[in-house]
């Protein structure tokens, strides 16, 4: 493949790392839902798929508004994100504490995604594309609403439950 050499290459790059980032979503959310024990949680990531799956037809658009063919380019850092998600599932038992770890690991894909939507808008912006920037920006306020929802799920109940799940106190020796 050759280099970038225009912010036009740039704006290809970005969405076509998007693309695969909310591809790769679209099969994590469901496993996300399955491993979470609240019901409020496994809502959350339900309807997020919806919004997914949305976004990736976004995407489709802005290609389609391009003249390019859908394309995906492998996004590394959501592959890393969602298996981080994967590990901490199956590394903790299925109680508040795991929803605890998984709204994390959630907000963490939400914080990547926020950050590439907004760069990838700005481009458009600076390229001259408004539907591409109003298709981009629709999207980008779906990511903010859902990491709030993420954030008031665990402030308004998950991580409070889970701080009751504690360690036994070890008790020392007199020596």
């Amino acid at each position: 493949m050759s280099k970038m050499a225009t912010m036009d290459d740039l704006f290809l790059d970005e969405i076509s790392d998007l693309y695969d980032a909310e591809n790769q979503l679209t099969k994590a959310l469901p496993k996300m839902a399955k491993a979470a024990s609240s019901d409020g949680l496994k809502r959350a990531f339900e309807e997020h798929l919806g919004q997914t799956q949305g976004h990736v037809e976004r995407l489709e658009q802005i290609f389609e508004s391009l003249g390019q063919k859908n394309k995906s380019k492998k996004c590394a850092a959501m592959a890393g994100l969602i298996k981080e998600g994967d590990e901490l599932a199956a590394d903790t038992e299925d109680t508040a504490v795991r929803d605890a770890g998984l709204i994390a690991a959630a907000q963490k894909v939400e914080h990547y995604e926020i950050s590439g939507y907004g760069s990838a808008r700005a481009h458009a912006q600076m390229l001259d594309l408004p539907s591409a920037v109003r298709l981009l920006e629709e999207t980008l306020a779906e990511e903010k609403a859902a990491d709030e929802k993420l954030g008031s799920l665990a402030e308004m109940g998950v991580n409070k439950d889970a701080a009751h799940i504690r360690a036994t106190p070890r008790t020392r020796k007199a020596g």
